[in-house]
């Protein structure tokens, strides 16, 4: 599904990705790990298009599209989607609104007919239910006064209402007690399917208990330094990366 080529990219002139090189099949999640600084989330960025991340080398298909030629609408209309560290507040707007405005906006971008208004609220009460949301708390502004934890649980919502392809988790795990972590890994889980495939970037081991990867990758120095099984993840929680640093 997602295939990494030698991807370098830069950040305010920095070279950040140095020939980074990946495959991601459908219906497989693969787990990414490694230092501060690594290009961890500069790979996520590069992904989903962001601006001043700038590619200098290399390419990124998905199902054999180009997707660094795509606007970064395009690509979520394609079916990308990024899970934020820090997900945004935006105020005034409330959520289901907004994430109603997303799912039609995508919808129209393939060809589809939108959602209609008693059909979405009936999907979005389902999906608030599994994950333990306040229907209310979706009637907010978005994010706007919620708790790490609530925030994370916002963001699966959207991943469970807009139904990606590809799913990019970076650090989604961070700031979550160890009920929030089972709860969003559960919603994670639900989303995992033949057709579609994820890409999560932790720091720590622990997630990964509960959403179990196919493969671990150590992305060090900009550049993939070693690929295994979970394996890896727990060999990394007990030694650390300097063997792949040096």
């Amino acid at each position: 599904m997602l295939s990494i080529k030698n991807l370098s990219a830069t950040v305010a002139d920095k070279p950040i990705l140095k020939g980074l090189t990946l495959e991601v099949p459908a219906g497989e999640v693969h787990a990414i790990m490694g230092p501060n600084g690594a290009g961890k989330s500069t790979l996520s960025y590069v992904l989903t298009g962001r601006e001043g991340y700038v590619v200098t080398q290399g390419s990124a298909t998905l199902d054999g599209e180009d997707l660094l030629a795509l606007a970064p609408d395009e690509r979520a209309a394609r079916g990308v989607f990024l899970s934020f560290q820090y997900p945004l507040e935006i105020p005034g707007v409330p959520g289901l609104t907004f994430i109603r405005t997303a799912l039609n906006a995508q919808r129209k971008a393939r060809g589809e007919a939108e959602v209609s208004a008693p059909e979405f609220l009936k999907r979005a009460r389902e999906v608030a239910g599994s994950l333990k949301i306040d229907f209310e708390m979706l009637k907010r502004p978005l994010n706007v006064g919620f708790s790490g934890g609530e925030k994370k649980r916002m963001e699966i919502f959207q991943m469970a209402m807009l139904s990606p392809r590809f799913l990019i988790l970076d650090e989604t795990d961070s700031g979550l007690d160890i009920d929030a972590l089972k709860i969003v890994a559960e919603g994670v889980n639900a989303l995992r399917g033949p057709d579609r495939a994820m890409l999560v970037i932790t720091h720590y081991q622990r997630l990964l208990d509960y959403i179990k990867p196919d493969k671990v990758h150590v992305l060090a120095g900009g550049r993939i330094a070693a690929t295994g099984g979970p394996e890896l993840a727990h060999e990394l929680e007990a030694h650390g990366y300097d063997r792949w640093v040096a």
